[in-house]
């Protein structure tokens, strides 16, 4: 697989491992759909990507999963098709289940699962017409195995891989790819702008974060496996052997999270 000559569509393009992918892409023969909620910041990126003049900004907020067929007749009017969407627009939580109202559970839900979910089925009449197109998920090694005060954004993220691999399975025939991309712990601002228990930004970064993969080296490995149509991909540190741990070794994976105090 190529990115030339194809339109690729980056939603949480306005910051982080979207900003870094729209960053990378603009250097290739490509057009660029770039989605948020933040029109400056989209425009702000826009202005320090190479080849601007195939790049287009196209705002919207993923919570109002309600209408996203209109999203993306919007998006259609841009470059009259799209060949990849990006799907990395979310958000994470840092808080205790018992202190955590239900109100965060919803809302990661409502952005992290449905508006992707719905943006992605808007888009899906259009791929199968084409009989090509190629959903790129950026979900978690937490969608993989849990961690401690993560609960809202592992359950979100685990319902990814359900949908996406029910997906792939039933548009395998119109020549639909999907890739599952599952970073683990990249040097972004994700930590800062996690919900807490009563749906405040926590503010702050954690150290497992900082010491994270640069965002630069997470999203070179990203497209690696896009380009070459994996299926899911785990890129990160040592914590990616968590996944492996939790299919082989529960117990032993259980003891270690416990152990590493991660919160």
């Amino acid at each position: 697989m190529t990115f030339k000559n194809k339109v690729v569509w980056i939603t949480g393009a306005s910051s982080g491992i979207g900003k870094s992918l729209a960053m990378e892409l603009s250097k290739q023969e490509c057009k660029l759909i770039l989605s948020s909620r933040n029109k400056d910041q989209l425009l702000e990126v826009q202005k320090k990507c190479k080849n601007s003049e195939n790049i287009k900004i196209l705002v919207f907020d993923l919570a109002h999963y309600a209408n996203m067929e209109s999203v993306f007749e919007d998006a259609l009017k841009l470059f009259g098709r799209v060949d990849v969407l990006i799907n990395n627009g979310g958000i994470s939580q840092r808080s205790a289940i018992i202190e955590t109202s239900i109100e965060v559970d919803k809302k990661l839900m409502e952005i992290d699962y449905l508006g992707t979910v719905a943006l992605s089925k808007a888009i899906l009449p259009h791929f199968v017409d084409n009989q090509n197109g190629h959903y790129v998920v950026v979900s978690s090694i937490m969608g993989k195995f849990s961690s401690p005060y993560r609960s809202a954004y592992c359950g979100a993220k685990h319902a990814l891989h359900g949908f996406f691999d029910a997906l792939r399975m039933e548009h395998d025939k119109d020549q639909i790819k999907v890739t599952m991309i599952c970073p683990g712990f990249v040097n972004t601002n994700v930590a800062r702008n996690a919900l807490t228990a009563d749906g405040s930004k926590q503010g702050e970064q954690d150290s497992m974060t900082e010491n994270g993969l640069q965002v630069d080296v997470f999203v070179k490995r990203m497209l690696k496996a896009i380009r070459k149509e994996k299926y899911e991909v785990y890129i990160g540190k040592k914590e990616v052997l968590g996944v492996y741990l939790k299919r082989f070794f529960p117990k032993l994976l259980h003891r270690l999270v416990l152990k590493s105090r991660v919160n």
